[in-house]
């Protein structure tokens, strides 16, 4: 098994065995029961179909990707997937930020502060070309919702695990608001 659902406890600074300080986002890894199995003789694919309890309510069926053989009822563990020094895959959904402009969004560069540029300092400029083609292209950068979707971070490293608390550190920052639930996959 290298997958596991995690909900992100807190962010906050640590020292490495190498003692450099680092970033390391805390995640709590959630209560995961194997519901259904899936096989390449039935479904055209082998997966394990999961019961994950975000909360003391909520329970969501999510669907691994493995040829492991894996019993009905099962519980995943996460000493099972992860150990110390595994380098990890991490997606989730990123902070929604709303409507926002160019200079945000995209890092536009904004027009002059002085010589008189009163309302341009934060304008996109111009966004069209001349004539040809005569007029802005799909897909243009430009000024709309920011955040709210998928964000999948690669090549994050696990510098603790607590098995018994469930708990478990990754250097680095992962996508999403404290309490989100993010799927971790060892690589």
């Amino acid at each position: 098994m290298n997958t596991i659902f995690a909900k992100k406890v807190v962010m906050v600074g640590k020292f490495t065995p190498e003692r450099t300080r680092v970033g390391v986002t805390v995640l709590k890894a959630l209560p995961m029961k194997v519901l259904d199995l899936r096989t390449k003789e039935k479904h055209g694919y082998d997966a394990v179909r999961t019961e994950v309890k975000n909360q003391k309510s909520k329970v969501k069926v999510r669907e691994i990707r493995t040829d492991e053989k894996m019993e009905l009822g099962m519980e995943i563990k996460l000493g099972e997937v992860l150990k110390v020094g595994d380098v990890v895959r991490v997606t989730g959904i990123s902070k929604g930020k709303g409507f926002a402009g160019a200079v945000k969004r995209h890092g536009f560069a904004g027009g002059p502060r002085t010589h008189g540029q009163s309302d341009r300092e934060r304008a996109p400029g111009s966004s069209g070309s001349t004539t040809t083609p005569g007029r802005v292209y799909k897909g243009k950068r430009r000024a709309g919702h920011m955040g709210n979707a998928r964000v999948t971070v690669k090549g994050l490293r696990v510098l603790e695990v607590d098995g018994e608390k469930g708990l478990f550190s990754l250097v680095g920052a992962v996508p999403g608001p404290r309490t989100g639930m993010v799927e971790v996959n060892r690589i």
